[in-house]
């Protein structure tokens, strides 16, 4: 572990503050448009709120859960919310967003799904995507005493100790795929332990859960009432005990406490959880799915590596390996400070790589085509790139287009030239065009990375201006689709889901007007956090200091331009023409990085000049810079002014923490 150094600041060290010399000029449109889409959003998630949430802040509900799934699609709703404050968002929304919280976790105690404000026990694709809206409030307001308790406590129900029972310390292992506050639930619950029918049909383009149980060679087999009855039991004895890999993405939980005060105990687990399916993908020579309760890979599955619940063969292959593999090496990254454990995040990908093929994004076989195929942009196209995402008894199948994002994430976090190979030979044989900005939107709100990646290289200079437009167009096509449901078509009121609907649980996250990816990559240099889990990590962050609160100040745009190993360029602009403007500029989501010089250019001339003069000055530029030594600089702009700065970085150079917002300025 490489010594770090001390990790928040220290209140009596003076902080370099820098002032913004050089005149706006006629504002950058990228930076008008930001700030536009700021105050969109500020009244989008307001017009959800009214109109979807109950007074208390529970979700308008009038249905009944009868089984373990659902609990995820009540957070999802708002899993970007806390996101957008810490951005920059509305003073009112950080309140709104724990209000929230709490009362749809009331409401899911209510409905059987939560024991002690935690799932009872479901399998972590689902839990992990519940659990951003928790981490994102965690880490814009890490001085609320009451989430900081609940995630230490949300953590330690997964340590060895705990009475729970969920980890098993002698083989390393998690005992069961569905785990939570009741410990270890066996199964996969009443829906499926009973019996697998082919009546499922939301399961159905996936396939065959197990590909080995006698009888049952296809879909249609399962019509038969016996062969239900066991599939559905070889699912609760094979795919319901033990560990598998979608788990790790429990290592982001007990991160996530481990970043208030850094208790050993956590990172320590971390380490060993992690460790241990590092060994079992060193010795299967590729990364296992599932793991027996003697801690043995292959266990129910005649010694393969594949066939667990959530993992290589049923439903969604390298989609739930892959994203879980990335959080539990991102995790064991942050508590360790380095980059050394990415290789258990690189062999699924690998694996996938090795099989890629040419084929084309109008196959109909594809699982996931209604997300990818938009990501193309309509129409057949030319041929693509795919890879295999899953793995059944006769080989590779289900080719698709690479999910970039978890390639990205890899090289992001770790800045490795290894990694940037493979991100540059993905791009290089996709088979479409990396510039290009298709208006999309998926649940995850994420799948822009390659025109980001493409402006980063700088090779797609437009991508700012064109990514914002679209995300403008995106909160006024929610919010039409908002006012659409305003009435039925035969008048009623639609707002309850389980009213009209059908107990339509997904029709929150549909009509979720929030909007982040864009605002995430263009003003902290980071990808959409992974959704199946992931941490809210940033190259560099921002704090209002005049309001002593997270995110960019009002009438300030922000534009990381490049980054790399080594360091981080970002401009700032002060659009407004009256109030000078103050903030913290923080290296890391979590102070991680070390600033050790900063670059930036001054005005030449005076401004505002002579107001003879007609023209709008355009003065010379002068290169200053200056020591750093720390994850902080403050910034001062007044109006009308901007600045281009350069920070050289020794990334992951201090310990990752949750940092509150300063309630004072520190000047020089």
């Amino acid at each position: 572990m490489p010594a770090h150094d001390l990790g928040p600041t220290d209140p009596a060290v003076t902080v370099p503050e820098i002032t913004a010399s050089v005149p706006t000029g006629p504002p950058p449109a990228w930076a008008v448009l930001q700030r536009r889409l700021f105050d969109e959003l500020d009244g989008a998630w307001r017009t959800f709120r009214d109109r979807y949430t109950e007074p208390d802040g529970r979700l308008r509900f009038r249905g009944t859960i009868d089984d373990r799934d659902g609990a995820d699609d009540f957070y999802e709703a708002f899993f970007n919310w806390p996101a957008l404050y810490r951005l920059g968002g509305a003073d009112d929304l950080l309140p709104a967003v724990k209000l929230h919280w709490e009362a749809v976790t009331r409401q899911l105690t209510e409905l059987g799904l939560f024991h002690h404000e935690f799932e009872r026990g479901y399998d972590w694709f689902h839990q992990g995507e519940a659990l951003l809206m928790f981490y994102g409030i965690c880490a814009a307001d890490p001085a609320d005493q009451r989430f900081r308790e609940r995630a230490i406590r949300f953590a330690e129900q997964y340590l060895p100790q705990s009475p729970t029972g969920n980890y098993a310390p002698r083989i390393k292992a998690i005992r069961a795929p569905h785990n939570g506050s009741d410990g270890p639930r066996p199964g996969l619950g009443p829906q499926w332990d009973d019996r697998f029918g082919g009546e499922q049909s939301t399961m159905r383009p996936y396939g065959l859960p197990l590909h080995d149980v006698p009888g049952v060679a296809e879909w249609n087999d399962l019509a038969d009432e016996e062969l239900a009855v066991r599939m559905g039991h070889h699912m609760r004895d094979r795919l319901g005990r033990g560990d598998t890999a979608v788990n790790l993405a429990v290592t982001a939980l007990v991160v996530n406490a481990w970043l208030y005060d850094h208790d050993p105990r956590l990172a320590s687990w971390v380490r060993e959880y992690v460790d241990a399916w590092r060994e079992r993908s060193h010795a299967a020579g590729a990364m296992p799915d599932n793991v027996g309760l003697s801690g043995t890979v292959g266990e129910y599955h005649d010694g393969r590596w594949f066939g667990g619940h959530y993992g290589w063969t049923w439903p969604h292959g390298v989609h739930s390996v892959g994203a879980a593999a990335l959080v539990g090496a991102i995790s064991a990254g942050i508590v360790e400070g380095d980059a050394d454990r990415l290789d258990l995040a690189r062999r699924p990908l690998d694996q996938v790589w090795e099989q890629r093929r040419t084929g084309l994004p109008s196959d109909p076989e594809a699982t996931r085509r209604p997300g990818w195929a938009h990501t193309l942009g309509p129409g057949d196209g030319p041929p693509v790139n795919t890879l295999p995402t899953r793995l059944g008894l006769d080989g590779w199948f289900d080719h698709q287009p690479a999910q970039v994002a978890y390639w990205t994430w890899l090289w992001w976090f770790g800045m490795r030239q290894e990694d940037r190979a493979r991100l540059e030979a993905l791009r290089d044989h996709s088979g479409y065009d990396w510039t290009v900005v298709h208006a999309f939107r998926d649940k995850e709100e994420a799948g822009h990375e390659p025109p980001w990646l493409a402006y980063l290289d700088g090779v797609n200079p437009d991508y700012p201006e064109q990514a914002l437009r679209m995300a403008l167009a995106q909160v006024a096509h929610r919010t039409a689709l908002m006012a659409a449901d305003e009435k039925g078509a035969d008048g009623k009121r639609t707002h309850e889901t389980g009213a009209d609907d059908g107990l339509d649980l997904h029709k929150w996250q549909r009509l979720n007007p929030v909007v982040t990816e864009v605002l995430t990559q263009l003003t902290t240099g980071a990808p959409q956090t992974l959704y199946n889990g992931g941490l809210p990590l940033a190259r560099v962050r921002y704090d209002d200091l005049d309001a002593a609160r997270p995110g960019l100040p009002p009438d300030v745009a922000a534009l990381v331009e490049h980054l790399d190993a080594n360091g981080t360029t970002v401009e700032l602009v002060n659009l407004g023409s009256s109030r000078t403007r103050r903030l913290r500029l923080l290296a890391g989501g979590f102070g991680e990085h070390l600033i050790t010089t900063v670059h930036w250019n001054a005005a030449g001339g005076a401004y505002p000049g002579d107001s003879r003069d007609h023209h709008l000055p355009a003065g010379d530029e002068v290169a200053r810079s200056a020591p750093v030594q720390d994850n902080t600089i403050h910034l001062t702009l007044p109006p009308g002014r901007r600045i281009r700065i350069r920070l050289d970085m020794r990334l992951n150079a201090r310990q990752f923490a949750h940092h509150t917002s300063p309630t004072t300025s520190r000047r020089p």
